[in-house]
């Protein structure tokens, strides 16, 4: 009864329509009633009080100026301002023992008082005086300094060059910051071209004694190429979809591959067959690479993981999970951490084997990492993504430096004992690095086969054969084509002698004998 009554006399004030709001607008209600309130007072100073400042004076005073307070003092009158006279300076020496003016001076009352010298006196003995090194310095940097100060107008960096008072700063005589030298590459020239699959070259490998490469293609098969000719060894079929990653082993007459359509195969070069299937990925797998030194194979896919395979068995070691999409490229080595994984997440892990965990994540790329390359001589190695190419540092990952200029969709990465970076893109672009560096020596885009589309130019791998003599790129226009460096470069422009020369040079040589 009594909440009816209390309803029905709000009622006739109106106030039983209470409006309800958010959380939101209620906390900013409060700020704004909060900021009218002190918002005359906002800005405005502390007024100083008198006595604080003195005892805080007093405070600082004692506890860091005790030592010198026993020092000469000047003499203060009853308003407590130094009395100067217009042309002298007098000091009262105090201390515990009194000193005369200078030697052989007689110590008198009026010995006590020192005198310093008129300013007029000074500036004429300083002009009388021979210049030294300091002012002749000073004079000839002075020009320099006003120019600097006038033109960058920075009061704290004039400040700094005046301190060491007119000498020679090190910030003037500092050079520049210099891009270090790239080692000079020959240019790579294309040497040869082979066609014969009737898709997408997908992926290569070189075999171990160098004789013969291996590619996989969109035509679903995989086929052997003579590495000298280039002529058609084999070809093997038995994927169903396109055959995205090849790989010979060099501890067993083994050819791994693997495809979109699942399935990680091994086949004996023996008889040409498929022994070994490895199941277990739930999609297609993009990648493959064999462990150098043990019987491991790693594979990883777009179902997010990488797996490790024990060759002989057939068992799945373990099961990489860490990744949010696609892993496009995965690399082996026989050094910690022993392998590396290249995401559709723009990210790059380290992997601990033992464990089957992450050692580091690397998030430093915008967009998705397609591929890496590990150098062969250094601890070194490097990610392409299509916002650029960054080299890391083993075994933490710690970043190097950027290689910007492929402005494209790196598909591919290959680098040799030379220093030697080879970057492919989707545009069908190659660019050749300095890997010290970093610096872009060449550039090619090669012309796609005859009967193709200028859209099908497109470079999905490329490799170094194992004489690293020989460039090997898998493309879209179907064929392998196989680059070569440039035996007739020359590091430096050849000098021309004049013809004059030469024939006094001949001249020479028919009088002399020599």
């Amino acid at each position: 009864m009594y909440f009816i009554y209390l309803k029905e006399r709000l009622s006739c004030f109106g106030l039983t329509d209470v409006q309800k709001h958010s959380v939101h607008t209620l906390v900013f209600r409060s700020l704004k009633r909060t900021h009218d309130m002190f918002v005359s007072d906002h800005a405005k100073s502390i007024p100083l009080d008198e006595q604080s400042h003195h005892m805080k004076m007093g405070v600082k005073l004692k506890t860091e100026y005790e030592a010198v307070l026993h020092m000469p003092v000047l003499k203060e009158g009853k308003d407590r301002v130094p009395q100067l006279s217009s042309s002298l300076q007098d000091y009262l020496i105090t201390g515990t023992h009194a000193y005369p003016s200078g030697p052989g001076v007689a110590l008198t009352a009026d010995t006590k008082m020192h005198r310093n010298p008129s300013e007029g006196g000074v500036h004429s003995m300083a002009l009388a005086l021979p210049p030294s090194q300091v002012r002749q310095e000073a004079s000839r940097t002075a020009a320099s300094v006003a120019e600097i100060h006038r033109h960058v107008g920075g009061a704290e960096r004039s400040g700094s060059l005046m301190e060491g008072g007119g000498t020679r700063n090190s910030a003037l005589s500092r050079r520049a910051p210099t891009m270090p030298k790239p080692q000079w590459h020959p240019p790579w020239k294309l040497f040869r071209v082979i066609s014969g699959h009737l898709g997408w070259v997908r992926s290569i490998a070189v075999e171990p004694g160098n004789q013969w490469f291996v590619t996989g293609s969109a035509d679903r098969t995989i086929k052997i190429w003579d590495l000298a000719s280039g002529k058609l060894k084999l070809s093997l079929t038995g994927h169903i979809s396109t055959v995205r990653g090849v790989a010979v082993s060099n501890r067993s007459p083994y050819l791994f591959s693997c495809g979109e359509d699942k399935q990680v195969k091994c086949w004996d070069l023996e008889y040409n067959k498929v022994i070994r299937h490895y199941h277990g990925h739930l999609s297609a797998v993009y990648d493959l690479d064999l462990h150098p030194t043990i019987d491991v194979l790693m594979t990883c896919s777009r179902d997010a993981t990488a797996r490790v395979w024990d060759i002989r068995t057939k068992a799945n070691v373990h099961t990489l999970t860490g990744h949010t999409n696609t892993v496009a490229t995965v690399r082996c080595q026989a050094a910690e951490p022993q392998v590396v994984t290249g995401s559709h997440d723009s990210t790059i892990r380290l992997w601990d084997l033992v464990a089957g965990k992450t050692r580091a994540t690397l998030t430093n790329h915008k967009k998705s990492v397609r591929t890496l390359a590990l150098h062969p001589r250094q601890y070194t190695f490097a990610s392409g993504s299509a916002d650029n190419i960054k080299q890391w540092m083993f075994p933490d990952g710690n970043f190097i430096q950027n290689l910007s200029g492929h402005n494209a969709i790196i598909n591919t990465l290959a680098v040799n004992s030379d220093g030697v970076l080879v970057s492919g893109a989707d545009n069908g672009t190659i660019h050749m690095w300095d890997w010290r560096t970093g610096y872009n020596f060449q550039r090619i885009h090669a012309a796609v086969q005859p009967g193709s589309l200028d859209s099908e130019s497109g470079i999905f791998a490329c490799v170094f054969d194992h004489s690293e003599s020989r460039l090997i790129t898998a493309e879209a226009d179907k064929t392998i084509k196989v680059y070569k460096e440039d035996d007739t470069a020359l590091s430096s422009p050849p000098v021309k002698v004049p013809p004059t020369s030469i024939g006094r040079l001949i001249s020479c040589i028919k009088t002399t004998g020599h």
